[in-house]
């Protein structure tokens, strides 16, 4: 089963296109219990100067920045970056579909966070939202973030704490072997152990933690969730079918009257 930092299964496999992590960020829309959502929540963090200039790493389809477009300053300007050229191309399209078209604010690029192909000093943000979990090269990726930011610039990155999701695998125990892979990425970098990871390269580190939950009405998102992780939790020999999960989802559904999911996640901001 390949790794989470295995980059030709995410370049190849997982991330080849934004399908998978479109699923997954649409069960979060639909059910999430926090009014503020996370989205508007992380941007309000974003406390930059006037003419900010932010590289996004990781930036996957963009929806941070759809999301948020009527409330970008005019003179900020934003690089889009990403490992997977699919999710860059698909960054474009997904903000030219919200409005923003030829936006001199947004550049759209593919880059690997361990080789950055950036100036120094040239940012004023680095954005890293739930993917440096995924970099295998971590310490190299932090420094290489580093060099980038300006002496006064700061690394915003997301991430996950120790029992995200942890009912999705009690959900899923009937059906996996492999429910560890489901905590493997807050082993990586999660809220507990990252603040250690980026106080060797910065001199401050603060946390913010999201308060959220998921509660879940309708069975067919979370069916399409849980198929989104294939080759994470299973092999392709092993996944259930979607008339497995279904009838297993709706079981839960109809005794408990909603499946309830905790989360735990968060920001480190750096200075």
């Amino acid at each position: 089963m390949p790794s989470i930092t295995d980059q030709s299964f995410l370049l190849d496999s997982q991330y080849r296109d934004s399908s998978n992590l479109d699923a997954r960020i649409a069960v979060h829309q639909l059910f999430s219990t926090n009014p503020v959502g996370w989205y508007r929540w992380y941007f309000d963090h974003l406390r930059l100067p006037p003419a900010a200039v932010i590289l996004d790493i990781g930036c996957g389809p963009g929806r941070f920045w759809c999301d948020q477009l009527q409330c970008i300053p005019p003179d900020w300007r934003i690089t889009l970056a990403d490992l997977s050229p699919g999710m860059v191309t698909q960054a474009e399209a997904n903000l030219r579909a919200a409005g923003a078209g030829d936006d001199p604010r947004f550049r759209f690029q593919t880059a690997d966070a361990q080789t950055l192909p950036f100036a120094d000093n040239a940012f004023d943000a680095v954005l890293a939202n739930h993917m440096l979990y995924h970099v295998p090269d971590l310490p190299r990726a932090l420094a290489e973030i580093r060099r980038v930011l300006r002496p006064a610039g700061r690394l915003f990155a997301a991430t996950n704490g120790a029992g995200h999701m942890q009912e999705l695998g009690d959900l899923l125990a009937p059906f996996s072997s492999n429910r560890s892979a489901l905590l493997a990425p807050e082993r990586r970098f999660g809220l507990e152990n990252g603040g250690q990871q980026l106080a060797r390269v910065f001199a401050h580190v603060e946390r913010h933690d999201y308060k959220d939950s998921l509660e879940i009405s309708e069975v067919a998102p979370l069916v399409a969730y849980v198929l989104s992780t294939r080759n994470m939790l299973w092999t392709a020999s092993a996944e259930p079918s979607v008339e497995a999960l279904t009838q297993h989802f709706e079981t839960v559904l109809a005794r408990d009257g909603v499946i309830h999911i905790s989360k735990a996640s968060g920001l480190f901001v750096t200075a």
